[in-house]
């Protein structure tokens, strides 16, 4: 026993004095252009397998992966994912296919990798692949980008072109703005309700946003790189575009006692004291009597407004200077009172004066 015991730990010491050598003497060739062996590339590639496999949430957890998700997915992909894994019908360059390892088209990238899988992948990015990962804590919103991914492989180039493109903007407009209409809208009214409403807001409060994302203290993977596509000093400008589009009075049809119940929430009428009153920042009210930074929240899309609300009750919301009050509001809410505060604000008619 003691001699096996001697040789195990021989070994074990001549492999990393070995490997010492290799890594002080640089006798492992790092060169992309010679690329890995093929033990290599198999041991990187089963890892690589196992350990999303291990990691990944169990099959059958995703969220509806709705055609409203797949839109907004595919605009984030074109923009910070295209470059390397190409667009349907579209040739990597060679400079891309020359990187070691080569990353594949995007349809060969998906194969038969789950929602789930794919969700664990784009969140977390993968080692010594170039594979970046997400650049936001928030997981919420890499689902849009997973509901593109699974109808990638039966996509053809026409259909891809036409959910990616830009929008025509006229002369003298902001730099940047056919990017950001291409999800907003020029109008600021996209119509996809994974998408906010701009039209609604103020050009302070949209301007503190689009900073907010632009240095990270706001988070969204999805606008901290929309925000940091467009040249810092075009801010300002998108900001006053946006507000400049007078508020379409448009008003969502909701649950009418879903909705009574977040009126009695947002007024405080509930009595619950770990529930402040919405309106005193929100709104509804005269200009003269609503008080705070908050944003107009009266005609929003209900559905992005619970995402928000669950954001500040689990402390992934923040960047605006009332981030702090808005996060000790929220922190009670559970998910009825959630989707009755969405139900009731959507339902409400849009605040003809923005703060």
């Amino acid at each position: 026993m003691r001699t096996v015991v001697w040789t195990i730990a021989t070994l074990a010491l001549l492999g990393l004095l070995a490997g010492g050598a290799v890594v002080s003497f640089g006798l492992y060739n790092i060169a992309a252009r010679a690329g890995h062996w093929p033990i290599t590339a198999w041991v990187l590639h089963t890892t690589y397998r196992r350990a999303v496999d291990l990691r990944a949430p169990a099959p059958g957890t995703a969220p509806p992966l709705t055609e409203e998700m797949a839109r907004l997915g595919v605009r984030h992909f074109d923009g910070a994912c295209r470059m390397c894994h190409a667009a349907p019908g579209q040739a990597r360059t060679w400079t891309i296919r020359s990187m070691e390892p080569e990353p594949p088209p995007i349809a060969e990238a998906v194969g038969d990798w789950s929602p789930e899988e794919l969700h664990w992948i784009i969140y977390n990015g993968v080692k010594m692949s170039g594979m970046p990962h997400w650049p936001s804590v928030r997981e919420d919103d890499v689902w849009a980008v997973v509901a593109f991914l699974t109808r990638v492989q039966e996509m053809d180039a026409e259909t891809y072109a036409d959910w990616a493109a830009d929008p025509p903007v006229p002369p003298g407009a902001p730099t940047g703005l056919a990017y950001c209409a291409g999800c907003h809208g020029l109008d600021g009214r996209s119509g996809n309700a994974r998408i906010p409403r701009l039209d609604l807001q103020s050009e302070a409060y949209l301007a503190q946003a689009l900073q907010s994302f632009r240095e990270g203290r706001r988070e969204s993977g999805i606008m901290a790189q929309a925000a940091s596509a467009v040249p810092a000093e075009s801010l300002p400008a998108l900001a006053a575009w946006f507000a400049s589009v007078p508020p379409a009075p448009e008003a969502a049809q909701v649950d009418e006692d879903l909705a009574a119940r977040g009126e009695e929430l947002a007024w405080a009428a509930t009595q619950d004291p770990e529930v402040p009153a919405c309106s005193g920042c929100h709104g509804p009210e005269e200009s003269e009597v609503r008080r705070g930074p908050g944003p107009a929240l009266a005609g929003q899309h209900e559905s992005y407004l619970a995402e928000q609300l669950r954001l500040w009750r689990d402390g992934l919301r923040g960047g605006g200077p009332a981030a702090e009050l808005m996060a000790k509001a929220a922190q009670h809410l559970d998910e009825t009172d959630i989707a009755a505060l969405a139900a009731y604000y959507a339902g409400l008619e849009p605040e003809a004066e923005r703060r």
